[in-house]
């Protein structure tokens, strides 16, 4: 994994205890961690994924969902990454009406818990509104370089909010496009994303109406809303592009089978997911029917892109692994650079505990 030099782990020994626990906020996440290197920690962690050496709580995610009058939904996930070693829990409770969704917005509930996977003792407690917000798009972008156009000229998005814009961010370290076509339920979000990126970027960025319209257009295509029905289809997606599906319905999974290839980030974590699971039901795919996991690719036991005109489907629900990877990344960053704020833990206040 591409990261600053961890503690010494050449010794069986427990480490001294240490007296505090390290909190990570927000604006030091954002000044330690950048678009190259939340990608490259994805992929070290899918590698990790194709040699098995991830550890998953059982199940991989526990959800509470409150619905009305609350519209609370909280989700926990614990993975160990045996390679480093290192154990994390992340955590995040955010607002879903069905109208509004705060599950991408700075104020949802967000942060990562880091322990020593030796010890169990306390590291680091990490605000993850931008590794969260970065690695979902890192986790999805990245792989292109196997399994996208080799010289795509247009960009398709579907859907221009927080998803949309980091995913620009890292195709901006792939690829330059000549074209942008993007659309969002609202005609003055994709306005305002294409008078904000078109500038930056160099090139047209164009808000369209149609949904249809950016996806036959695309030489790789990007589904990244917050939507819970179907939103793009098969027979939109040309010869020879990349769709990209982050999580839910993105793509008709009706027309996953159709695909030339289709490639996911993996198979268990998806099956915590009730629309794949539902699609498995429908026999509109199986096991079988599915390519590759992006580890076995990245890690070359599975060929990525074999031809020019493949027609591949990507699709990503987000791993815990690559949270607590990137967690992990930034710890020993704050580390090296004195940042962060030290929290006594309960060993330091050991005093403090009740007599008699």
């Amino acid at each position: 994994m591409r990261r600053p030099a961890p503690p010494s782990t050449s010794s069986s020994k427990p480490e001294a205890v240490t007296d505090t626990v390290l909190f990570i906020d927000y604006a030091t996440t954002v000044k330690l961690l950048g678009v190259t290197d939340a990608m490259a920690i994805c992929d070290d962690i899918y590698r990790m994924h194709a040699r098995k050496s991830v550890r998953w709580s059982n199940p991989p995610s526990q959800k509470l969902d409150a619905g009305a009058p609350l519209h609370n939904h909280w989700h926990v996930k614990t993975v160990v990454l045996e390679e480093v070693p290192i154990s994390g829990v992340r955590l995040y409770s955010y607002y879903d009406d069905g109208q509004v969704n705060t599950v991408g917005r700075l104020d949802c509930t967000r942060y990562i818990v880091l322990a020593d996977a030796r010890t169990a003792r306390p590291v680091a407690i990490l605000d993850e509104h931008w590794t969260y917000a970065i690695r979902s798009a890192a986790a999805a972008i990245s792989p292109l370089r196997q399994l996208g156009p080799r010289t795509p000229r247009t960009l398709g998005l579907v859907g221009v909010g927080t998803m949309g814009e980091n995913c620009l961010r890292c195709l901006r370290q792939l690829y330059r496009f000549e074209m942008i076509l993007c659309t969002s339920r609202r005609p003055e979000t994709r306005a305002a994303f294409a008078a904000k990126w078109s500038p930056i970027l160099g090139v047209p960025v164009r808000p369209v109406d149609s949904i249809e319209e950016v996806v036959r257009a695309a030489d790789v295509a990007v589904g990244g809303t917050t939507r819970t029905d179907i939103v793009s289809r098969e027979p939109w997606v040309k010869r020879g592009a990349t769709f990209v599906s982050l999580a839910r319905r993105e793509m008709d999974p009706a027309g996953w089978a159709k695909f030339d290839k289709t490639v996911i980030d993996d198979w268990d974590c998806n099956m915590t997911m009730r629309e794949f699971r539902d699609m498995l039901d429908a026999g509109q795919f199986d096991r079988s029917r599915l390519h590759a996991e992006i580890g076995e690719v990245l890690a070359g036991f599975k060929p990525g892109r074999e031809r020019d005109d493949e027609r591949i489907l990507v699709h990503t629900t987000g791993l815990a692994s690559q949270d607590v990877g990137i967690a992990w990344w930034i710890y020993t960053k704050a580390r090296e650079a004195g940042v962060g704020i030290p929290l006594p833990t309960a060993v330091a206040q050991a005093a403090f505990s009740p007599q008699g």
